[in-house]
């Protein structure tokens, strides 16, 4: 009788901010035999994993996704008879873009034992603790990916008429993705906002118009959520309030 292999979980790292992974990840984390974490994950999320376990980087270089993909997937061939758990972590939701969904085929077809462990994805956290609320101007609110191929893809002119846009993993091709909105009919001055390092010491909000980026005057660092659209004036809004009521003298 073959031996039992260990089992693969898919873990979201959160945004950065330890406090933000969920108790389970935290759990499985402690116990983990290999942990393969992009390099986006924080440092105090990687202290929370078993110190004896074999620590892997997941190479993610910009134009050889393919290759490192295939990296991944040989790691895992290699640890299939791991002693413990081998965590695969991402950050934020595993299978919020970033490639997770072929992990996750790649393991169902080779018969792993997987399992996803959901997280908080920047896709909410980061305009939440900037003060932005995603449906606080518009019904609709569109996710899109940036990454170079989604950019050829997309149908840009079908987001002229408003709405909020929020682009994952688009800082690299910002200009490129502000001047096709704007080619498609999208306003110039529409508002935008970086939301850089969200959840961590180093974070940061970079606000700005659609043309700016386009002209490639916004200098932003990744990890970032690109978000457009008139809900960015809310923050700006509530940043006035927050700062009157500072300013204002007391009784």
């Amino acid at each position: 009788m073959a031996a039992e292999r260990a089992k693969v979980y898919l873990v979201g790292a959160g945004p950065g901010d330890p406090d933000l992974l969920t108790v389970k990840a935290a759990r499985i984390l402690a116990q983990a035999d290999a942990v393969i974490y992009d390099k986006i994950v924080s440092p105090e999320v990687l202290a929370l994993a078993n110190p004896h376990a074999t620590f892997i980087p997941a190479r993610k270089e910009r134009g050889q996704q393919e290759e490192f993909e295939a990296e991944i997937h040989a790691w895992y061939l290699r640890l299939r008879d791991a002693a413990g758990p081998i965590v695969r972590l991402k950050s934020g939701d595993p299978l919020v873009f970033g490639r997770g969904g072929e992990e996750l085929e790649f393991l169902t077809q080779h018969g792993f034992d997987v399992e996803v462990v959901p997280g908080v994805s920047a896709l909410t956290a980061a305009p939440s603790l900037a003060g932005i609320p995603l449906g606080g101007v518009s019904a609709a609110v569109t996710v899109l990916p940036g990454h170079r191929q989604a950019v050829k893809e997309v149908d840009w002119p079908a987001y002229r008429h408003g709405g909020t846009l929020v682009v994952l993993m688009g800082v690299d091709h910002r200009a490129e993705i502000a001047r096709c909105l704007i080619n498609g009919g999208r306003p110039a001055g529409d508002p935008v906002a970086f939301l850089q390092f969200a959840s961590t010491d180093r974070e940061c909000v970079r606000e700005a118009t659609l043309e700016q980026v386009a002209r490639g005057e916004v200098d932003v660092e990744p990890p970032a959520v690109f978000v457009i659209g008139e809900v960015v004036r809310l923050r700006t809004a509530k940043q006035v309030q927050r700062a009157h009521q500072t300013a204002a003298p007391r009784p």
